[in-house]
């Protein structure tokens, strides 16, 4: 995924907390509590104490949050003149939402059902009576409930705003407002800190250390995010958000909807102390274990040090055959290997292994 910056002013890139970015992180980890290990004894006490008519509410329209993070909740992108920032509070942002003209509301809302075009322009849902039916269409496959929320929606879009706010703002009463009040000086103080990174050492810096999953080529024009997902974006006349959130671990989401303000959501205080691998290299170890014989070395690999000799005479195999795979093995940091006396021994690093699950999950939900 790209988003390309070329000579963009550092005092365009803007790293802003949003209250409304995180209220939806929170609606996210509440309708997925396994994407959020971290947040289960959070996500269970919000959960018990809710009422019962707004849990059956946030059921209502969950897709906006559960299996997408729906743009509305990052709507200052989208405020024409592409350089809004986020609100200080909630109710600032919620104003901001009310600025998108019902075209954008609706495209936003309508993701879910990937009817329309993203990365580029494409006809109006309101006006355009093919692209309302195939929304529909694909709304069904998804569901009674989606479609029950695409008809309000296509039919009524004020209806489905006013609902929408409302619906917020009950959820910042019941559970939001006292978590906010505690992460909001995690997240203004690590925007501190890049925005003093940003000015001192410059974009490159600043980016790097958003993620390691994010970098800025060497020409300081393109910024790349390593995602299984595919995206192009570009500041052109606007600027660049960063909006760091403390409920979104590990997910690293990217707004690149066309005319919007691209910005980077991302998140601060990973309970991950190495780097993440780049999918990649994810995709590198994976296929290296997909070999049957390879999984049978690294059986062997995973109780001691052999050397390639060993290997071979225990497989049956020819000492170049084994080192072919060694090879596999080792380009994939899998195996490392050390030297003794005139012997070289090989030995499955146990850790990286036992790290696959955890940087495969994280992978796919980055």
């Amino acid at each position: 995924m790209h988003i390309d910056i070329a000579g963009l002013r550092p005092e365009r890139i803007a790293v802003v907390p949003s209250p409304l970015a995180e209220l939806g992180m929170a609606l996210h980890a509440l309708s997925e509590p396994g994407h959020h290990p971290g947040l289960q004894g959070w996500v269970t006490g919000v959960s018990a104490g809710l009422d019962s008519h707004l849990a059956d509410r946030m059921c209502e329209a969950d897709f906006l949050w559960r299996t997408t993070f729906s743009d509305l909740f990052m709507p200052f992108a989208g405020v024409p003149g592409r350089s809004t920032l986020p609100g200080a509070t909630l109710a600032e942002d919620l104003d901001l939402l009310d600025k998108l003209s019902d075209e954008q509301f609706v495209d936003a809302a309508l993701e879910f059902t990937c009817a329309l075009p993203y990365c580029s322009h494409g006809p109006d849902v309101l006006s355009d009576a093919d692209v309302r039916r195939r929304a529909l269409e694909l709304a069904a496959s998804r569901g009674p409930q989606q479609v029950r929320f695409s008809e309000r929606l296509l039919d009524d879009p004020p209806q489905i705003r006013a609902w929408l706010r409302q619906f917020l703002e009950d959820c910042d009463e019941a559970f939001f407002a006292e978590a906010w009040s505690r992460l909001r000086h995690q997240l203004a103080a690590d925007a501190r800190h890049k925005t003093d990174l940003l000015r001192r050492k410059g974009p490159a810096e600043a980016l790097a250390s958003v993620s390691p999953a994010v970098r800025l080529d060497e020409s300081a024009a393109r910024v790349t995010i390593d995602k299984l997902g595919t995206g192009h974006s570009a500041t052109e006349d606007g600027g660049l958000l960063l909006v760091p959130t403390s409920l979104g671990w590990p997910h690293l989401s990217v707004l690149h909807r066309y005319g919007w303000q691209p910005a980077l959501h991302y998140p601060v205080g990973s309970p991950e102390l190495a780097d993440p691998p780049s999918v990649g290299q994810l995709a590198l170890r994976m296929t290296a274990l997909s070999h049957p014989v390879r999984m049978r070395i690294c059986r062997h690999l995973a109780r001691s040090a052999y050397t390639t000799s060993e290997l071979a005479q225990v497989h049956g195999m020819t000492a170049p055959e084994i080192s072919r795979h060694l090879s596999v093995l080792k380009k994939a940091g899998l195996v490392t290997t050390r030297r003794r006396g005139r012997y070289v021994l090989h030995q499955l690093d146990v850790t990286v292994v036992a790290r696959l699950g955890s940087d495969f999950l994280e992978g796919i939900l980055r």
